[in-house]
């Protein structure tokens, strides 16, 4: 008979573990690991479930986390449904975690990810002006989610000749940059196409239309203003040092 009663006793345990919990709902497909995929300027709707067997009218609320910040909600919106809603979504809500509990159980939880997508900012056309011997910089945009799989420069058609134009090519997963120490025209001036490929949207490119300009010759302002100033002083206290005898010069 005490057997039967513990039993009992434990079979009610599991039915009021298992009836009490909470899910979240979303608009957008979560996958089976809790991430919701979007994308920028989107939104982002979470509604969280309570599942718990008591009545709602117990006092039992519901609380929104967001990466373990508390979000602010009204009253009524913390009671057996409670909604959030990230709009619009931005590149900091990448990576962002959503957690709903229940504010008298905090093992009582459910959660999920932002995960959000965005193409490289390449498009349109760009005209860059360099002197003759100054130093050719090109910046290209790469940055997106997911990662661009593959990034290339082109000049007038064809691929950038490394070696010919002394050019250099540097990606840090941000940036691709393209430079030369010294611009030349026969090498250097024309039209640079930038090409980025992304896994989810494709090919996206930049045009650069670099024009090369003669070699100015730079007048030192400052250096000689400061050479005059010097000059201009030293003949000042010059002649104040020999004032007298100036003086005396002049009254003879």
């Amino acid at each position: 008979m005490k057997l039967m009663f513990s039993i009992l006793f434990h079979l009610l345990l599991y039915c009021a573990a298992q009836a009490a919990g909470v899910h979240i709902l979303s608009g957008t497909d979560v996958t089976t690991d809790g991430v919701i995929e979007t994308e920028l300027d989107s939104t982002v709707s979470l509604v969280c479930q309570n599942d718990s067997i008591y009545n709602p009218q117990d006092g039992e609320e519901l609380v929104w986390l967001r990466n373990g910040e508390v979000v602010s909600l009204k009253d009524e919106n913390k009671k057996v449904r409670s909604s959030v809603c990230v709009t619009p979504i931005i590149h900091e809500d990448n990576g962002a975690i959503f957690t709903c509990h229940l504010s008298t159980n905090t093992t009582v939880t459910a959660s999920v990810t932002l995960n959000v997508t965005y193409p490289p900012q390449l498009s349109g056309s760009e005209d860059v002006s360099v002197e003759e011997e100054a130093e050719l910089v090109l910046l290209c945009d790469i940055w997106a989610n997911p990662p661009v799989s593959s990034v290339s420069w082109t000049l007038n058609g064809s691929e950038v000749d490394l070696l010919a134009g002394g050019f250099t090519v540097t990606t840090d997963g941000f940036t691709s940059t393209l430079s030369a120490n010294k611009a030349e025209k026969e090498f250097h001036e024309g039209t640079y196409q930038c090409l980025a490929n992304s896994p989810k949207y494709g090919e996206k490119k930049k045009l650069f239309h670099v024009t090369l300009t003669g070699k100015t010759i730079k007048f030192p302002l400052y250096p000689m203003i400061t050479g005059l100033v010097v000059v201009c002083l030293t003949a000042i206290l010059a002649i104040a040092s020999r004032w007298k005898r100036i003086v005396k010069c002049c009254t003879k």
